[in-house]
């Protein structure tokens, strides 16, 4: 959990050029619409500054000299102004928010493309959570950034030049007077900007803990509602939310500072140009079109100011997000595929393990000196303890992990040398614990591959036993499957994924504590699928029940990693070894039981 929040805590630059760079590279392929919204930028900051010279010309040369005409006339064009500005306003908003959902979709795409070529060694280490946020969280933060942030910013800082050009061209002076409250403006959102800083850094912080908080609790809500915790999680819960309520607070005060401090700064400055200006109109050196405009530029000076300490905070969290975002991208755990692959061809199915070795971490090795071999169409079982290296066998023979000495061969080719799409095209493998889809009954059969027809779906699940159930379905084979499976049971979920394995049809066929969350009559189906269906297939069944494995070619023993047994269900009991001593104690249960 704490690795979860220290990464989430990450706050980084509020500018970082090379994060920047890497982010611009995201627009580049809309580049053209950058250019034209930062065209149209161009156009609507200068209308606005427009209105205020426009206001100038119809006091001192239409309202003064009574001029009605001249007077429509500039009327017209102020409203003229108006409608244009707002035309062009939609054309605005419209390609940013296009650019920005454009470079998200890039974004996100890639994201989940990335993640899908991460090897099992990076999920194992790191919080689902986490990841669901980068490309969730991280890059809608990145959204504003793209949409409202690097264009937009355009806007802001080219009315402020319009302004200013617009005031020093009708008088210096005044503008000189105006300006003379800027350095207090400086150093108040400079002021601004740091404590606004170190309130982003903690509320971000306390987020992190309130959602790691909540994402544990709610996955292990059984837990917590069958020792009735539930009062106890509440007053934690409430004692961080409590905390971060009370940033969220902090961070609310320097805001609420900031922007009546703008606010008052600006009526400063308007109080200056009414007292310097009004004495240059009774002194007859200035017109009173000048001060009506002087005071508007005034109000409208400001507003991007506030707008640009806006963009500061986008800046900021889209810095933070995109050190994140990066920072996954750039993970390269993967297990990487041969220059040169080996094309397999006529697949027979013969594995051969030569001497191998593997570990998870480093040389804590779970797997020692490993030799054994598979004829083609072999069924071989390995048993062992929890702990003794039986899985491990499995993630090392579809490339989920990378072994660290020896080697795995397939038909004669190390399978190093093989793509990886193309050595597990030919393997199936049914797990204890069975991952269904959101979707239906047969897209979690086929996986949605089109090559697998629905005749193949049903047939698969006749062979397994699973039509009997689905039949009885309202939809049959188009019954929805809620998250998870959530509403079918343990023993028709794992039909399913007998069904799912069959169906692809594998030359290799690997059955890992299959039947263990299967009742009796469950169990007697499979058995009887199994006898037909494993024909012609290499077989490898990883079974804690050894009622199961009895009929297998071989029976490999494991022990700390090591193979301590290896011979036929009759050979090992003979032997009296570890396997005889796993059969007793689950003959014995079994007689428990029955008594």
């Amino acid at each position: 959990m704490s690795d979860y929040k220290g990464e989430d805590e990450i706050l980084g630059k509020a500018y970082d050029a090379k994060l920047m760079k890497r982010l611009l590279g995201y627009v580049k392929p809309y580049k053209r619409f950058v250019i034209f919204a930062i065209l149209m930028n161009i156009i609507v900051a200068a209308l606005g500054p427009i209105r205020p010279y426009l206001t100038k010309i119809a006091v001192d040369d239409y309202i003064a000299n009574s001029d009605y005409s001249g007077l429509l006339i500039i009327s017209l064009a102020l409203f003229g102004s108006l409608i244009f500005q707002a035309v062009i306003q939609y054309f605005l908003t419209y390609f940013t928010q296009y650019l920005g959902q454009k470079t998200l979709y890039d974004l996100r795409t890639q994201i989940f493309n990335h993640i899908q070529k991460l090897a099992l060694k990076f999920f194992d280490r790191t919080p689902i959570g986490r990841l669901v946020t980068r490309a969730t969280n991280d890059v809608e933060a990145l959204g504003e950034l793209f949409s409202s942030g690097i264009v937009m910013v355009f806007s802001d800082i080219f009315i402020i030049f319009w302004i200013l050009g617009f005031m020093f061209f009708m008088d210096f002076n005044l503008s000189l007077v105006t300006l003379s409250v800027l350095p207090v403006l400086i150093y108040g959102t400079f002021l601004f900007r740091r404590k606004a800083r170190e309130s982003y850094r903690d509320v971000r912080l306390h987020l992190a803990r309130l959602n790691s908080y909540m994402q544990e609790h709610v996955t292990g809500m059984s837990v917590v509602q069958i020792f009735n915790k539930e009062n106890d999680e509440l007053k934690k819960f409430a004692a961080i939310n409590s905390d971060y309520r009370q940033v969220n607070i902090k961070s609310i005060f320097y805001y609420a500072v900031f922007y009546p401090s703008v606010e008052l700064l600006s009526s400063l400055a308007i109080g200056l140009i009414i007292w310097y200006g009004g004495g240059e109109i009774i002194q007859g050196t200035l017109t009173i079109g000048v001060l009506f405009a002087f005071i508007q530029y005034t109000e409208m000076f400001f507003r991007p100011i506030r707008d640009l300490s806006e963009k500061y905070n986008i800046m900021q969290t889209a810095m933070a997000s995109s050190e994140r975002v990066f920072k996954l991208l750039d993970n390269q755990t993967m297990i990487r595929n041969p220059e040169n692959p080996v094309k397999l061809e006529n697949v027979k199915g013969k594995i051969e393990f030569k001497n191998v070795w593997f570990a998870y971490n480093n040389d804590d090795y779970v797997l020692k000196d490993i030799s054994f071999s598979i004829n083609p169409g072999e069924r071989i079982a390995i048993v062992g303890h929890t702990g003794a290296g039986k899985t491990s066998i499995i993630n090392i023979l579809t490339r989920f992990y990378d072994i660290n000495k020896g080697e795995i061969l397939l038909d004669g080719v190390n399978i190093e040398k093989i793509d990886k799409r193309d050595l597990r095209k030919y393997i199936s493998m049914v797990l204890q614990d069975v991952f269904l889809f959101s979707g239906d009954i047969k897209s979690n059969i086929n996986l949605n591959d089109e090559t697998i027809n629905e005749e193949r779906v049903i047939e698969a699940a006749r062979m397994v036993g699973a039509d009997k159930f689905i039949a009885d379905l309202p939809q049959n084979y188009k019954e929805e499957v809620k998250e998870r499976g959530a509403t079918l049971s343990v023993g028709q979920k794992q039909l399913i994924s007998f069904a799912r394995a069959l169906a692809y049809n594998p030359k290799i066929l690997i059955l890992d504590e299959a039947t263990s969350s299967i009742d009796t009559e469950t169990e007697m189906l499979i058995k009887q699928a199994i006898e037909k269906l494993l024909v012609g297939r290499t077989a490898i069944v990883i079974a804690h029940r050894l009622s199961t494995i009895q009929n297998a070619d071989k029976i490999i023993v494991l022990h700390k990693g090591e193979i301590r047994e290896t011979g036929n269900h009759q050979q090992l009991l003979a032997k009296k070894g570890i396997y005889y001593k796993l059969y007793q104690l689950q003959y014995k249960d079994q007689e428990i039981l029955a008594s």
